[in-house]
């Protein structure tokens, strides 16, 4: 199948382009939702498409929503979007797409974290916290927390960096009752998949969600879940405390930028992205697949 990085539907007007999806309209209460090859690391999308790893990202989400779908409503509509489009267009969304409900999304990011890893292990190095959720005295890298913490995150636009945010800013921007309700669903939807996971042999270290509203007002799953994209994947038979174990997920990618050089220096890790070498974006596009058929191969 060929790499899909920019999706060029004619027959639905285009709703917006994010770091990964392309988002049609389809009347005035469904979306197409595309998921393309593009990857984004540390908020800024890279050069060259990660091959298949749209259709893997879809199926993954898909298998997710499919297994908590008792915890919370989704916004799958079960349409087909190979229906919705023109027959020249079918290859720009088959097994990559999904025919979803529009929603009011909450602009909120619902980070929940089981481990201390990347961004949260920095900053609980210099402040014994994590996004101000204080924790016991020494932990290490890599090490499960005692219980899943939420640590959400205001959404930013395209090529700018999300920002951590307290529980309370949370209540301040979308009501008490609105907060308690999204961290208790993202938690639980935390613990669940984190046990199936296990399961099959991955440690879910971390977790990202995003809600939205439908027009009854009912909270409503939505975008993608549990993802390489969204989630840091580790193999257990390789985890141990102390260090980032190898993970199924963009921290390849990542760890590859950390030292990437650009002009003489460490790439500051801002647009444009240095170009990722074939060997990357081969062993990258293999993580992702090794991800999904661990998780859902019977």
């Amino acid at each position: 199948m060929p790499a899909l990085y920019v999706t060029s539907i004619k027959s639905l007007p285009l709703l917006s382009k994010g770091k990964v999806r392309d988002v049609y309209a389809l009347g005035e209460d469904k979306l197409l939702m595309i998921t393309t090859d593009r990857l984004s690391a540390f908020d800024v999308v890279m050069g060259e498409p990660i091959p298949e790893k749209g259709v893997v990202l879809n199926q993954m989400a898909n298998f997710w929503f499919d297994k908590l779908a008792s915890v919370i409503p989704n916004h799958l509509t079960g349409i087909d979007p190979a229906t919705v489009v023109t027959a020249e267009e079918v290859s720009q969304v088959k097994g990559r797409a999904v025919v979803a409900k529009r929603l009011k999304p909450i602009l909120v990011e619902a980070v929940v974290r089981g481990y201390l890893a990347g961004s949260g292990w920095k900053d609980y190095q210099e402040t014994g916290k994590v996004c101000g959720i204080a924790l016991p005295a020494g932990l290490e890298n890599a090490q499960k927390l005692p219980e899943p913490i939420f640590t959400p995150a205001a959404k930013a636009e395209v090529g700018e960096h999300d920002e951590n945010i307290s529980f309370e800013k949370v209540i301040e921007l979308i009501g008490e009752k609105l907060a308690q309700q999204i961290r208790e669903v993202s938690i639980r939807l935390y613990r669940e998949a984190s046990e199936y996971a296990a399961t099959r042999g991955i440690i879910i270290a971390d977790t990202k969600f995003e809600f939205g509203l439908d027009d009854a007002g009912q909270l409503v799953l939505m975008d993608e879940i549990l993802t390489a994209d969204s989630s840091r994947f580790w193999p257990a038979e390789t985890y141990h405390v102390g260090a980032n174990p190898p993970s199924y997920d963009k921290q390849f990618v990542r760890d590859w930028l950390e030292t990437a050089h650009v002009n003489g220096g460490l790439w500051p890790k801002t647009a444009p992205a240095p170009a990722l070498p074939v060997d990357v974006i081969e062993k990258t596009a293999q993580k992702y697949r090794e991800a999904l058929t661990r998780l859902t191969q019977a």
